[in-house]
């Protein structure tokens, strides 16, 4: 392999190892009701056969909500309850009355702390204070995205406050996509790391992000499969770049990078700290460890963008754009269901969820204005998790 391969093949480790195949397809493993396997009619009858347990769902909501058991209290105003509607009725009671505790708000900072595998040091917490404080607080799930102030709250375990604070780590301001923690943790080589954490947190898929269902030749072992034109990446003979991103030679990393670095530029201004600088301040894998440029990612003519043709110039309107993007929306409600039904993280154990699934979720979260505090409720108090 040539020097220039092996300095992309360095750069790519911040970066899952490119493949041809979309790892975040498929009918799913386990999670709600899909099987991917099978008679339909087979598993539809097992569905069919289940039943209500009010009184099974509410030890597990209990736990993941409030993080203890329910009180024998608790279990008798179901249990004593005359039929079907009285138990739902009492079900959906307790739950309204969990998801007011001090101890959900611990639980959802645990959780959000999880999610973003962030946590443990005050910098490193405010995105999960963030993602927590909107959930017990019923605010937008795109507030994530989209919010210009009070992005860096602190939270207290001990007295279950939130206590509202700016980021003030300088540049633009867009819910936890400016959070310095996030830019500290996830800092690297082209800002790929950072690029890699909202793709697989807030898409829920590795990398390739976009796959074509046309592959096209571009001249090496496997055909180019992204959806981006081969050459609106940088390489040493398209726009100067100094890493060759349209190497050929062993894996197609445009397959990767045409997703990638129409990105990684835009949070490439961050410096190890997470502090905005005015010039790029991420370092790249050649020799000396320079500073990137945006020749590196970029030939002349192409802008950064969230997805193919959905350009974006600034922070801020990438956030827009993820807000406005439906497969944002459910993977919200996938990582929702996935932490009520037990499951483990979507892209790390590929634990994906059906679409069809959680359908009426993703509607009604969309509807109701993806409210978060309103969508666990609904997925709590969902068929699929009251029934066993």
């Amino acid at each position: 392999m040539n020097r220039i391969s092996t300095l992309l093949m360095a750069a790519a480790l911040a970066v899952p190892a490119c493949s041809t195949g979309d790892s975040g397809s498929g009918t799913g493993s386990g999670s709600g009701s899909g099987s991917g396997s099978g008679s339909d009619d087979q598993y539809q009858q097992l569905l069919n056969n289940r039943v209500y347990d009010y009184n099974a769902a509410l030890r597990i909501a209990s736990l993941r909500l409030t993080g203890h058991v329910p009180s024998m209290a608790d279990i008798a105003q179901i249990s004593s309850a005359p039929d079907q509607p009285s138990q739902k009725a009492a079900y959906q009671s307790l739950l309204t009355n969990y998801m007011e505790t001090p101890e959900f708000s611990n639980q959802m900072f645990y959780f959000w702390r999880d999610t973003f595998k962030q946590g443990d040091t005050a910098v490193l917490d405010t995105a999960p204070a963030l993602a927590a404080q909107l959930s017990v607080q019923n605010g937008s799930y795109m507030n994530l995205f989209t919010q210009a102030s009070g992005n860096c709250p602190t939270y207290d375990t001990a007295t279950t406050t939130f206590t509202p604070a700016e980021c003030g780590n300088g540049g633009p301001v867009a819910g936890v996509l400016t959070n310095p923690g996030v830019m500290t943790q996830f800092y690297s080589n082209f800002a790929f790391r950072r690029v890699r954490w909202i793709q697989e947190v807030f898409d829920c898929t590795a990398f390739p992000a976009e796959v074509s269902a046309t592959p096209v030749d571009v001249g090496g072992a496997s055909p180019y499969t992204g959806v981006w034109p081969f050459n609106s990446i940088a390489s040493p003979t398209n726009g100067g770049g100094r890493v060759n991103f349209q190497d050929v030679s062993a894996v197609i990393c445009a397959n990767c990078h045409t997703t990638i670095n129409h990105r990684a530029p835009l949070f490439a201004y961050y410096d190890m700290n997470g502090a905005y600088q005015t010039t790029i301040s991420v370092t790249t894998p050649l020799d000396g460890a320079p500073l990137a440029k945006l020749s590196d990612y970029l030939p002349p003519g192409e802008t950064t963008a969230w997805k193919y043709q959905v350009p974006a110039a600034d922070i801020p309107s990438f956030g827009a754009d993820m807000a406005a993007d439906p497969a944002v929306a459910q993977c919200g409600v996938a990582r929702i269901w996935n932490w009520a039904l037990g499951k483990t993280d979507i892209v790390d154990t590929l634990q994906t969820v059906p679409p069809d699934t959680i359908a009426d979720q993703v509607a009604a979260f969309t509807a109701d204005g993806f409210k978060l505090k309103d969508l666990i409720f609904a997925v709590y108090t969902s068929d699929d998790f009251t029934k066993f």
